[in-house]
């Protein structure tokens, strides 16, 4: 027994006990990081993570722009030295339907179950682009394969993504609003709340940047979400957030797809299919729109002091 044994030797052995513990963890860890590795995972250094606007429309646009920013943000000189932080510049674009903020910090649930219980009828629940996706297929269900392993016991997928050896983005985009439009219209602290579990989950080393969705097809659904995007950006300016903030929701967005069926899936009446999810024609839109807000958003992440006459900033106004 330990409690038998001379005081020093208690402690040795104890000190004894807790060294090899830490061995022991050290090793599951470092072995995890080598399966992943060994299993042809690479982290992308620019990492964008949204809902289904991913999956049914602007997924592709968001990898056309992040993989050539130098032609869309037309760099000046120093600023080209700030986009080398970004290293190759390879893009993952992975977006979870029904999800936003609230999922991808809870450890537990229903909303955890988003993110992470499979669909029963169509076994997937994600689209994916760019490297994070070798296939052709691009629906895929979060927690299997490689690149998708944020579903751990007692851990939110966040924490899940960004362990240690795993994702390790140089640059981080979160493109929420819908699947929260009604918790955070009617609730600043909600909004709060999500936003302050989020940075304290996010690496603090991982520049970042959050960006509310384009906008829906219906009038009602758009006053929704506007008050939804002021809640948020409040929540962002309050917690102190050292990322970024982009308003999805503009008068020039808004003009755009609001009530404009070119922008929408279609029934063969001619009725619109889908009012929440703006097709890839739309996205293409909201990119030109929103080009400026987003590239001071990339430079100021990137430690940009030299901007000045965009409607952004480091936390919102």
């Amino acid at each position: 027994m330990i409690n038998n044994l001379h005081p020093i030797a208690q402690f040795a052995r104890i000190f004894h006990r807790a060294t090899l513990m830490i061995v022991v963890l050290s090793a599951v860890l470092f072995a995890t990081a080598s399966d992943l590795r060994a299993n042809g995972f690479r982290s992308p250094d620019i990492l964008v993570l949204g809902d289904s606007q991913l999956s049914f429309g602007s997924g592709p646009a968001f990898l056309d722009f992040f993989q050539d920013i130098k032609s869309h943000c037309m760099p000046k000189v120093h600023q080209v030295q700030k986009l080398k932080k970004l290293g190759s510049m390879s893009v993952g674009v992975i977006g979870v339907r029904s999800t936003s903020l609230a999922s991808w910090v809870a450890r537990k649930g229903r909303l955890k179950d988003k993110v992470c219980k499979v669909d029963r009828r169509w076994k997937s629940n994600a689209g994916t682009f760019g490297v994070v996706n070798s296939t052709r297929n691009k629906y895929v269900q979060i927690g299997k394969g490689v690149e998708y392993q944020f579903c751990k016991s007692g851990k939110s997928p966040f924490e899940a993504m960004f362990a240690r050896g795993y994702y390790n983005p140089k640059l981080l985009i979160m493109s929420f609003l819908g699947n929260s439009a009604h918790r955070w219209a009617g609730n600043k602290k909600a909004a709060l709340r999500d936003v302050e579990k989020t940075m304290m989950q996010l690496p603090s080393d991982v520049p970042c940047i959050f960006m509310t969705t384009a906008p829906p097809y219906k009038k009602r659904t758009v006053d929704l979400r506007l008050k939804a995007q002021k809640n948020v950006k409040y929540a962002f300016m309050k917690s102190g957030s050292r990322c970024s903030f982009v308003e999805g929701f503009t008068p020039e967005t808004v003009a755009a797809n609001l009530g404009n069926k070119g922008y929408f899936r279609l029934k063969r009446s001619g009725a619109v299919k889908d009012p929440y999810h703006p097709n890839l024609r739309a996205a293409k839109k909201f990119f030109d729109v929103e080009m400026d807000n987003i590239c001071q958003a990339i430079f100021e992440q990137l430690g940009d002091d030299q901007l000045t006459g965009l409607d952004i900033s480091r936390g919102p106004r």
